[in-house]
């Protein structure tokens, strides 16, 4: 059940940060983080003028709840830019119940020399500058050169540090609006703006005041409203309230769902809950979708056939920040895991069974660790069974992809006949991706795959996009 769907999201509304006309050599402003008129935290942003440079930091700290149990999110990103807006460095921190990751950047001409740390291993590497990309400074520039004459339309790229990526941002200046605040009522102007996101294109609406400064900021998140309000320190910090994410997200099941159509296959006809936007899903090598105007048919079999998914390419085989394959602990586990097999669907089967049953302590409580994190804490849910088990594929060669998606399940939280959030492994047998899930027993057609990444918890865009939009209007055996 996937906490960091939840923060790729809100590190994408840092993509909106407060823009000063007049800024001084040291600037600070809070704001309060509500979900659905819910307080579940605050955000913090300091701009402070150091030796000819600028350093801007962003820090939110949230609070949600994952099927009762609260989960603390704490993410920040400081840039520093030369006076005339040059990208310099920048450092990105995120804290999941505890568990750190830190990425630091150093632009170097075209490039970025980054070193990461995830549960404390550190990986180095060097990755092209965006050609255009702006940080935060810089965007405060551009923005003071075309004004907020009501009409005026524009796009920035904006370079997102905790994804190493740069993303358009389409912006339309609107008309002067009442707006209510926790300091009283305002009179501010409206920008909407448009984040095209890798699979998850966010539009948010943004009032800001005569200084350029950022005073309220709307956006979805799983269908519900996530809302930030300027005010003072105390204001933001106030104490927060419960607010349980995971019910939103959970998609209900017409009827019951025998097992062995499970084992076999099954055809769903879904509909999106926000007719305004289009459902995108994936075709693999066990899912085929076909679209009926606004709905979708999804055709899930239990075993995999060749040609829905291209061939793995050499980073489905490496190890990175999340998928330590290359660990000796990593190497030795999986060695040890898979004595015996002679081929790789037997070795995936012999990994996913040993994972299943060396992550004993089975809970939701950690937010999102690492393969090699998993590996000596031997806890978690169903992101860590899939981070171990794609690591340890790697490990042994075998090309492997973390999926997330919805999982079908009799009954959670008190809710019957539903599917949740969920996460396992596509790995390469053969000619074809075939999927493996060590937190359940195992795959079959009652997963319906959103989206596949590296493990990288900002890479899951998708899944964000379309956990709350959607709705299972019916669902059927295949022959």
């Amino acid at each position: 059940m996937r906490s960091y769907l939840i923060v790729a999201l809100l590190a994408a509304a840092g993509l909106t940060h407060t823009v000063s006309v007049q800024a001084a050599p040291r600037e600070e402003t809070w704001m309060s983080v509500t979900l659905e008129g819910r307080k579940i935290g605050s955000m913090n942003n300091l701009r402070e003028e150091r030796d000819g440079s600028v350093v801007t930091t962003q820090t939110l700290d949230v609070r949600i709840d994952r099927g009762g149990i609260g989960i603390g999110i704490v993410t920040t990103e400081s840039v520093t830019e030369s006076a005339d807006g040059k990208p310099l460095s920048f450092r990105s921190a995120s804290k999941l119940s505890g568990i750190e990751t830190v990425t630091q950047g150093k632009i170097d001409g075209d490039a970025i020399k980054v070193v990461s740390q995830v549960g404390g291993a550190n990986q180095e590497k060097t990755v092209p500058w965006p050609k255009g990309a702006l940080l935060v400074e810089g965007l405060r520039l551009v923005a003071l050169k075309r004004g907020i004459a009501p009409g005026t339309t524009y796009k920035d790229l904006a370079f997102q540090p905790s994804g190493l990526q740069a993303i358009e941002v389409s912006k339309r200046i609107g008309r002067r609006e009442s707006v209510d605040l926790p300091g009283g009522r305002r009179e501010l102007v409206r920008v909407e703006q448009d984040m095209a996101v890798p699979g998850m294109p966010i539009s948010a609406v943004s009032w800001i005041d005569e200084k350029y400064n950022v005073q309220k900021m709307v956006m979805p998140l799983l269908g519900m409203k996530l809302e930030m309000l300027a005010c003072d320190k105390a204001c933001a910090q106030a104490p927060n309230q419960s607010a349980d994410l995971l019910t939103n997200a959970l998609l209900k099941a017409p009827r019951a769902l025998e097992p062995d159509a499970l084992k076999s296959g099954l055809r769903y006809t879904l509909a999106p809950r926000d007719k305004t936007r289009k459902l995108e899903l994936p075709t693999t090598d066990e899912q085929r979708v076909a679209r009926n105007g606004e709905r979708i048919e999804v055709t899930i079999a239990a075993k995999p056939a060749a040609g829905g998914n291209a061939k793995p390419v050499a980073a489905d085989r490496a190890p990175n920040a999340w998928l330590q394959s290359d660990a000796p602990e990593i190497v030795a586990l999986a060695k040890t895991a898979t004595q015996g097999a002679k081929t790789d669907v037997e070795r995936m089967r012999q990994l996913e069974s040993y994972v299943r049953g060396y992550i004993d302590d089975k809970n939701l409580s950690v937010g999102y660790a690492s393969a090699l994190e998993t590996l000596k804490t031997r806890e978690g849910d169903c992101t860590e069974h899939a981070l171990l088990l794609a690591a340890l594929g790697r490990s042994l060669g075998i090309p492997t992809r973390v999926v997330d998606g919805l999982a079908y399940t009799s009954s959670f939280g008190g809710a019957d006949r539903v599917f949740v959030p969920h996460a396992w492994v596509t790995a390469w047998i053969g000619d074809r991706w075939q999927s493996f899930d060590a937190a359940l027993n195992g795959f079959d057609a009652g997963h319906i795959a959103l989206g596949a990444g590296d493990g990288d918890p900002w890479r899951f865009y998708a899944g964000v996009s379309t956990l709350g939009n959607l709705e299972l209007q019916s669902v059927e055996a295949t022959p």
